[in-house]
C-alpha cells in the first residue's frame, strides 16, 4: 500500500503511474475490480453510516436518565436474515469477480513456437538490481543477457506479442511490478514464478520492487521500454553481439586492459573478453541501457565515473565496492566502458 501511495504521489511529477489508466489487458481487468470492490465498499459504508446517523437523530432520548439503557430488541428474524444474506451475497459477487480477473491475469505459459512472435524472458532479482535473460523470440533460442531495462515489442490490431517473464531470486524476496502493465507479482527464492506483460502502446513504463528487499528496496526500480517490433529486433540483435573491441592506440584499447586487469571482471561479464563475472549486471552493452543504479541516474560519462569512483554515493547500501584507482585508471575505465554499446 506504502509503494502505491509513493507511485501515485510522485506520478505527475514522473511518468504515470496510476493503476487507474491502464495500458495492457492484465492491467484493465485489475482496474475493473478494483473500481468494482471501490464501489460496492463504498455503497456498504453509505448505508451503514446513514442508519447510524438517523438512528442516532430519530432515537436519541436527551431527556433520559443518565445511565438508563435504551430498549432492547431480541429475536427479529427479519433482521437477522438480512445481516446474514447481504453479507453472503456480497462475499459471492465478489469471488467470482475476482476468480475471472485472477483467469485474466494468470495466463499459463505456452511453449515457445516459431512464427507466434512471443517473447520469454528470465527475470532475476538481485539485491538491489534487475537482471533479463532473454530466452526465446519467434521460436528461436537468444541467451541475451541484459540488466534493469526490460525492452518488448508494441502489440498491434490483430497481432498480440506478450512478453512471458519467468520470475526468480539471487538473494531475498522481490516483487515485480510496472503499475500500467499489470499486478504485482513475488520472486520468491527457490520458487520460480510467472508473469505475463502485453500492450499496445509504445513508450517508457516505470515501476519498481514492490516487496521491501533490504536497505535500498525504495530504489530497485523498473524500467519498461516498449517499442515498433523492428526497432526491437534490431536492438536485439545488437545485443546478441560480443562486445567491440577498440582499436590499438585508442584511449579505449588502454581503458580496456586497465578493465580486465582489476577485480571488476570477477563480477561482470562482457562478452567477447575475459571478464565473464556474473555477481553484478552484464556490461557487454552498457551504454544501450538509459540509466545507471537501476533507474537511479542518468547513463551518462559523468555519472558512470561517479558511480565507478564511489558507489556507495550515488545508492548506500549497494553491493558494489569502491576501488582504490588513481583518477587517470578510472578515466582509462570509463574510455572502455562508454564505448560498449
Amino acid at each position: 500500500m506504502l509503494n502505491l501511495l509513493v507511485l501515485l504521489a510522485d506520478a505527475s511529477a514522473t511518468e504515470n503511474l496510476s493503476i487507474f489508466d491502464p495500458a495492457s489487458p492484465s492491467a484493465l481487468s485489475i482496474r475493473s475490480l478494483s473500481i468494482l470492490v471501490a464501489g460496492i465498499s463504498a455503497f456498504i459504508f453509505v448505508i451503514v453510516e446513514g442508519v447510524l446517523l438517523y438512528c442516532v437523530a430519530r432515537f436519541r432520548r436527551r431527556t433520559a436518565k443518565r445511565g438508563s439503557e435504551p430498549p432492547q430488541v431480541y429475536g427479529s428474524t427479519s433482521i437477522e436474515i438480512a445481516w446474514t444474506v447481504a453479507p453472503a451475497l456480497i462475499v459471492f459477487i465478489l469471488v467470482l469477480v475476482v476468480t475471472r480477473t485472477l483467469w485474466d491475469v494468470n495466463r499459463p505459459h505456452p511453449k515457445p513456437v516459431a512464427g507466434d512472435q512471443t517473447l520469454f524472458v528470465t527475470v532475476i532479482g538481485h539485491q538491489w538490481w534487475w537482471e533479463y535473460i532473454y530466452e526465446t523470440y519467434d521460436g528461436q533460442t537468444l541467451g541475451v543477457v541484459t540488466a534493469n531495462e526490460l525492452r518488448m515489442p508494441v502489440s498491434s490490431p490483430g497481432v498480440d506479442r506478450p512478453v512471458y517473464l519467468t520470475l526468480k531470486s539471487a538473494d531475498v524476496c522481490h516483487s515485480f511490478w510496472v503499475p500500467r502493465l499489470g499486478g504485482k507479482t513475488d520472486l520468491i527464492p527457490g520458487h520460480p514464478n510467472e508473469h505475463w506483460l502485453q500492450t499496445d502502446k509504445t513508450g517508457l513504463f516505470l515501476g519498481q520492487c514492490a516487496e521491501y528487499c533490504g536497505t535500498q528496496h525504495a530504489n530497485m526500480l523498473l524500467r519498461v521500454v516498449v517499442e515498433e517490433p523492428a526497432e526491437f529486433e534490431r536492438w536485439l540483435a545488437n545485443e546478441a553481439k560480443p562486445a567491440v573491441e577498440p582499436a590499438a592506440g585508442e584511449p579505449a584499447a588502454t581503458g580496456r586492459a586497465t578493465f580486465l586487469g582489476q577485480s571488476c571482471v570477477n563480477c561482470h561479464r562482457v562478452r567477447g573478453t575475459p571478464a565473464r563475472g556474473s555477481v553484478g549486471p552484464d556490461l557487454t552493452h552498457l551504454m544501450s541501457r538509459q540509466t545507471l543504479a537501476s533507474g537511479m541516474v542518468p547513463n551518462d560519462r559523468e555519472n558512470l565515473r561517479k558511480w565507478l569512483l564511489n558507489p556507495q554515493q550515488v545508492k548506500p547500501g549497494c553491493l558494489m565496492p569502491a576501488f582504490g584507482l588513481t583518477p587517470r585508471e578510472f578515466d582509462q575505465i570509463v574510455d572502455y566502458l562508454v564505448t560498449l554499446r
